[in-house]
This record gives structure tokens, C-alpha cells and sequence, in this order.
């Protein structure tokens, strides 16, 4: 039976048109690089954000130089403050109607994120959610020592409303780091979204379970297992 589900954030359940990693891009590419935006969202999607910055320089820039990736995630974060302050976040189609009908069917709703702590609650402040109202539980790359593909932010949400066992907790992301987040937790189900950073093919190469393009296709699955 699923008692939890945890879902990712940006692309999943929050719908801010790719700013994250369009801001991204721009600290990275001010350093002097001339990264595209597909190249950061393939290497960066779903990960802690200094980490998605060491991924993009190493994987496509052939560097590995911690001050400079350091100094790039200090701009980032100023760059990204600004954006927030000024661009209209929303919720991704449906979160707020799976939140309900989750709801009434007594199944925990945790979102957990590579962001940091900071940036999550400025997000869920701008959307108008209430932890213990339209969600749960929240878990961020600042909480745990080890952040995607580890489950450690999984294993967290799951100690916080003392689930033992990961076969009662489902996974929804739009990146093949969710769905590896998802699998190392040893979750029962690990599902992509098409809503987001990773198209279905590249959702595909992980395998997930399931592949949806709406958060309501939840719905049928979840009863089908309960």
C-alpha cells in the first residue's frame, strides 16, 4: 500500500518555466562559458545546485576547479533572488487537485528538491502553500548530507512520518536523477513527468516505472496499488 508519495519540485509541481536552470546558465556563461541551455538542464536537472555547476564545467567544459564553481553558485544565487522577486511562480497543472485527492486518501505529500532551503520556502511562500494544508512535509538539499542520486532526502521524509518500509513511498520527478533518487530509496514506484527539465526519451534511459505527462495520471495508479 502507498502511505507516502514525494514529489520534486520545479518542473514537477511547481511550474516557473525553467528559470532555475536559465539562471543557471547565465552564472555559469558570465564566467566565460558559452553553455546552452540544453546542455545544463542534461547534466544539471534535479541535482543540488553548486553540483549541477561542477557537472555542467566538468562534463562539457573539461573542469574541475572548486573555487570557480564556488564562485559561480555565489552569483547564481544572486541572480536567481532577483528572478523570483519579479516573475509570477505557479502551481504545475493540477498539483493543487492531486494535493486534495491525495488528501482524502490519507496519503502523505512530502516535496523534496535540490534547492536549497532558502529558495524552497521562498517558492512555496509566492504560491501560496501551507505546510500541514496543501502538503506535508518538505525536505531540501539543505537538510541532508548527501543530496540526488542518494535517497538520503527520501529516507529523511520517510523518518519524519516514521514510514519503515520505502515499498509504501512512490517518487514523481521530471528528471532521470529523481527517478535514481527514487530507485536508491528502494521506493515501490519511481515515475517521470514530461512536465519539466528531461523529455520522455532521456526520462526513458532510467527506466522509470512509469512515464506521465499530467500529475492526475497519479491518481488511477495509486488506487490500483491500494
Amino acid at each position: 500500500m502507498i502511505k507516502m508519495t514525494v514529489f520534486d519540485m520545479a518542473g514537477t509541481t511547481v511550474n516557473e518555466d525553467n528559470v532555475v536552470y536559465k539562471t543557471l546558465r547565465k552564472a555559469i556563461n558570465e564566467a566565460g562559458f558559452r553553455f546552452t541551455l540544453d546542455q545544463v538542464l542534461a547534466e544539471g536537472a534535479g541535482k543540488e545546485k553548486l553540483q549541477a555547476i561542477k557537472s555542467v564545467l566538468s562534463v562539457f567544459g573539461g573542469i574541475d576547479d572548486d573555487t570557480l564553481a564556488n564562485s559561480i553558485f555565489q552569483k547564481f544565487l544572486q541572480l536567481l533572488d532577483s528572478a523570483y522577486d519579479t516573475m509570477e511562480i505557479l502551481p504545475q497543472d493540477n498539483a493543487a487537485e492531486l494535493f486534495a485527492e491525495l488528501k482524502k486518501r490519507n496519503i502523505i505529500v512530502v516535496l523534496n528538491t535540490g534547492y536549497n532551503s532558502h529558495t524552497a520556502n521562498s517558492l512555496i511562500s509566492k504560491l501560496g502553500w501551507i505546510i500541514g494544508e496543501h502538503f506535508d512535509g518538505l525536505v531540501t538539499a539543505s537538510d541532508v548530507n548527501n543530496t540526488r542520486p542518494k535517497p538520503d532526502m527520501i529516507l529523511l521524509a520517510m523518518e519524519q512520518f516514521h514510514i519503515t518500509d520505502p515499498q509504501e513511498v512512490l517518487k514523481v520527478g521530471d528528471s532521470t536523477i529523481d527517478i535514481e533518487e527514487g530507485r536508491n530509496a528502494g521506493c515501490k514506484f519511481n515515475i517521470g513527468i514530461t512536465t519539466g527539465a528531461h523529455t520522455k526519451e532521456q526520462l526513458q534511459t532510467v527506466e522509470p516505472d512509469y512515464i506521465l505527462d499530467n500529475l492526475l495520471e497519479l491518481i488511477p495508479i495509486i488506487d490500483q496499488q491500494n
